[in-house]
């Protein structure tokens, strides 16, 4: 049976980054929104918050275009390139994630800050806020899809091919590929969701049960912790994690924008000067027990791999990602966005395509040295209806 698309006829049409994915029963629909409310609620240290954390809602930082969306916040990451070339995440201060703040006193010796980058570190890099629409169709990919599209890219076009990174996957008790987070270090939805409840609101689950220790001081942590890992998850019965999950997964990809003139010929521009060759137009799912993601064509642009970026790398290795390497950002949703790139330092979509470096240098020279500006502004008005 030939895959349907997603998100692309009158039936699947959404109009709103708010919308959940179309064609879900009522059931689904309730867990949609139960998630977006468990998405959105503020965390305190009674509920496990902290000992040091980001913030105390997963909608905290995820508000661009709707709840769930990218945002402005650039968190830090930091490590220490040795002589050698290896890298060390500085694990014994915290690394390589910065928490910004702490719960506080919680007892007259006990005092938990924000951390902060140890004079040991000499890599130190931004990590902006990614949004989060349409990931249930991402995880839906199988795996042998990743593997496939990253073999035809070394075979066709070896310059600027990209690879698979392979993570350990904890509710799997093996390694699966990587698909969300910066460097692909995250391999699926419900992990994604107990990563990120563990290190931006310090709150345990039952596939990351320990909190970090603030700045490496594990000590602190042991006699101070307000709710000690010894009681078990914080987030009883996974419960919020779920729910997070069902959040992510549920939640419809960004609604394209109207076409124009300018993004007409936009398209042709974006695939003669190399941009497809990382930023895959479309994937498709697997069969799946969800309807809504049953065997669905959809149009992230993005191939969802590991690649070369030579002088834009960020320094930080996750798992086999190297310093060098950042995954390829979605460019769906692109219009609603105010910053790109791992870092953030892109304010617009110009900026981000001029800093290109590594395998994507060649596409960036096309745009700036061989486009006139006419067309460098339809390929522009045509990622913003992605």
């Amino acid at each position: 049976m030939s895959a349907e698309v997603a998100g692309q006829s009158t039936a699947l049409a959404t109009a709103s980054f708010e919308d959940a994915l179309p064609g879900l029963t009522a059931a689904q629909l309730a867990l949609f929104q139960e998630g977006k409310l468990a998405f959105a609620e503020e965390e305190d240290a009674s509920d496990g918050l902290g000992p040091v954390f980001n913030g105390n809602s997963c909608a905290a930082c995820h508000v661009q275009g709707a709840v769930g969306g990218a945002g402005e916040i650039v968190e830090t990451r930091f490590g220490k390139k040795n002589a050698d070339g290896s890298f060390d995440p500085l694990a014994q201060n915290g690394g390589s994630l910065i928490q910004t703040t702490g719960i506080g006193q919680t007892s007259p010796v006990c005092n938990f800050t924000g951390e902060v980058v140890p004079a040991a570190a000499n890599v130190v890099s931004g990590r902006l806020t990614t949004p989060l629409f349409g990931l249930g169709l991402v995880d839906a990919v199988p795996d042998s899809t990743f593997l496939n599209l990253a073999s035809v890219q070394r075979q066709y076009y070896p310059s600027t091919a990209g690879r698979a990174n392979l993570v350990d996957n904890p509710p799997l008790g093996k390694k699966t590929v990587g698909k969300f987070g910066w460097k692909a270090q995250v391999p699926s939805l419900l992990v994604f969701a107990a990563d990120a409840y563990l290190n931006e609101m310090g709150i345990t689950t039952s596939i990351f049960p320990h909190d970090n220790c603030p700045n490496g001081d594990c000590a602190l942590l042991a006699s101070c912790d307000p709710v000690p890992d010894s009681q078990g998850p914080e987030d009883e019965g996974d419960v919020d994690m779920l729910k997070f999950r069902d959040f992510m997964q549920l939640h419809a990809a960004p609604p394209p924008g109207p076409s124009t003139p300018d993004s007409i010929d936009g398209e042709d521009l974006f695939y003669w000067i190399g941009c497809t060759d990382c930023h895959e137009p479309s994937l498709t799912t697997g069969p799946n027990t969800i309807a809504a993601l049953n065997k669905k064509t959809f149009f992230p642009y993005s191939d969802f791999l590991l690649h070369d970026m030579g002088t834009l790398g960020d320094g930080i290795v996750q798992d086999t990602a190297k310093g060098n390497e950042i995954r390829t950002a979605p460019l769906w949703g692109a219009r609603v966005r105010t910053r790109f790139l791992h870092d953030g330092r892109a304010h617009n979509v110009r900026d981000a395509i001029l800093a290109h470096a590594g395998q994507g240098k060649a596409a960036r020279d096309l745009f700036a040295n061989y486009l006139f500006e006419d067309e460098r502004v339809a390929l522009i008005a045509f990622i913003n209806t992605l």
